[in-house]
């Protein structure tokens, strides 16, 4: 395998901001900057949301990604020709993931048995984007089966590609989003994480995805907290994007009583907190959460980490303790029951239709939360907590850990998910333990795209406290200024 730093020929060329992109004049391509340089040119008079959303549609139909399952073009149209461009996003076609909610779309999370399924309500944060922040709703991007998944095919919409190499997955549960993004068809998508949903896809594609301190974005309106691992956010090609993100869609929401106060600032305060993250102690941990990553990544994934300490002028503490305990079985338990709720009395006449993964799931979990699995549940999450306390304790342990976004490159599309990585055998458990711990904890973390290994990109993780999700952000601000990555996959819009 060639482990590298990204090809000149796959990065456009830079328009007043390093995620500006290339300009289209003729406007003949969804844009392919970033959602930011976006506006400006909607605010200049050089492209209309109206031209954009148009090109962007002619993309998505041309596109043999599968990265969208829903498109309600009339709606769409009527919205790009009352945009109001001087709003955050106003006017840009915006993507949602189909386990979020839109009040007239298709509610089926992603799955056959429930594909006659309507929402009655739209998200909080489909509802701040779009009202306070005016993007523009273009339909739905495909997911994994009830966000289960690490790799994006259903029975319901069959499987979605990654724009770097067909054939490779963008990852799940959020990887019709990482496609949409980084195959150049919207600047912007929605996106969830209850054990890695955003991280994985956007390290999978070369994309920035922060998964936030839970209950930065509110869930509601009638979310469930399940296993309270979820939180949910974006998927963008730039920090200032995810940024303007946050400032639009943050904020107490009291229909989520879980959610936090809101927060303004972040897009006018990049690159602010840079002294803040001066003698940082840091700590690299290959093997997080006792995961087996590929030794030839973890080569070129350190050697970005180092330059990011470097840059931000951190130091690297080793001999730091940051086993944890293995929660993975346990997250999956509880996560399965949620699903046979969902399911109701179609279960188990319904189990042909499902994914094989979460067929396979639901038998092994249907019948056997008790009160003793709970009580195990619950043993298994204070020894995490207790160990993430101790990790990132002021006194002696570190303020941030750096890891992998995933533990190889992308795998096939169809799955089934790998259990060698690298060469070194790790089981197919070993997908998604690199960030469990930070949705079990509720700490923050960012996948910084970091190089490719034989045309594949790879993610740098960073975890964070909780409530830094800022310095994260000035942490990848650092790595997009000094190592800029592709705004989208070469070769796109595919």
């Amino acid at each position: 395998m060639t482990a590298r730093l990204y090809a000149d020929e796959g990065r456009p060329t830079a328009v007043h901001h390093p995620a500006a992109g290339t300009v289209d004049e003729m406007g003949n391509t969804p844009w392919q900057g970033d959602a930011c340089s976006l506006v400006e040119e909607f605010r200049a008079g050089r492209r209309t949301p109206l031209e954009e959303l148009q090109v962007t549609y002619a993309a998505i139909e041309a596109s043999t990604l599968n990265a969208f399952c829903y498109l309600p073009r009339e709606q769409a149209e009527a919205a790009a020709r009352d945009a109001d461009v001087n709003k955050p996003f106003g006017g840009v076609p915006m993507g949602v993931k189909e386990l979020d909610q839109v009040e007239g779309w298709p509610d089926t999370h992603a799955s056959v048995p429930l594909k006659d399924q309507v929402a009655g309500h739209t998200g909080t944060m489909v509802q701040r984007l779009r009202d306070d922040g005016g993007a523009v709703l273009v339909g739905l991007t495909t997911a994994s089966e009830f966000g289960g998944v690490n790799v994006t095919r259903t029975e319901l919409h069959g499987t979605t590609h990654s724009p770097w190499q067909h054939g490779k997955t963008p990852g799940g549960s959020s990887g019709g989003s990482a496609a949409a993004v980084s195959g150049g068809l919207v600047t912007l998508c929605t996106a969830g994480d209850g054990g890695g949903s955003i991280r994985i896809p956007a390290g999978f594609t070369g994309m920035v995805g922060l998964k936030a301190t839970i209950g930065r974005i509110p869930r509601g309106p009638k979310a469930a907290y399940g296993n309270l691992t979820v939180t949910i956010g974006c998927i963008s090609r730039s920090v200032r994007d995810t940024a303007r993100w946050f400032d639009v869609s943050n904020g107490f929401d009291a229909r989520d009583p879980l959610s936090l106060p809101r927060e303004t600032g972040w897009e006018a305060g990049l690159g602010t907190h840079l002294e803040a993250l001066r003698g940082a102690r840091i700590a690299f941990a290959p093997n997080w959460g006792s995961a087996v990553i590929s030794p030839v990544m973890w080569e070129l994934l350190e050697e970005a980490g180092v330059a990011l300490v470097g840059d931000c002028a951190m130091r690297r503490v080793d001999g730091i303790d940051t086993a944890l305990p293995r929660m993975g079985s346990a997250w999956a338990l509880s996560g399965n029951i949620a699903i046979e709720a969902q399911l109701a009395d179609v279960w188990p006449a319904c189990a042909p239709d499902l994914t094989p993964e979460i067929r396979f799931g639901m038998q092994m979990a249907v019948g056997k939360y008790d009160a003793a699995a709970r009580a195990k549940i619950e043993r298994r999450r204070i020894e995490l907590n207790e160990a993430m306390a101790r990790i990132f304790d002021p006194a002696d342990g570190v303020d941030y850990v750096i890891t992998a976004s995933n533990p190889d490159v992308s795998f096939d599309a169809d799955g089934p998910l790998p259990s060698v990585f690298g060469g070194i055998e790790g089981g197919a458990g070993n997908n998604g333990r690199l960030t469990f711990a930070a949705n079990l904890h509720g700490n923050p973390a960012i996948s910084i795209p970091a190089g490719a290994i034989d045309g594949l990109p790879i993610g740098l993780q960073v975890v964070g406290r909780h409530f830094t999700e800022q310095l994260l952000l000035d942490l990848a601000l650092t790595a997009e200024r000094n190592r800029p990555w592709p705004l989208v996959a070469p070769g796109s819009p595919v």
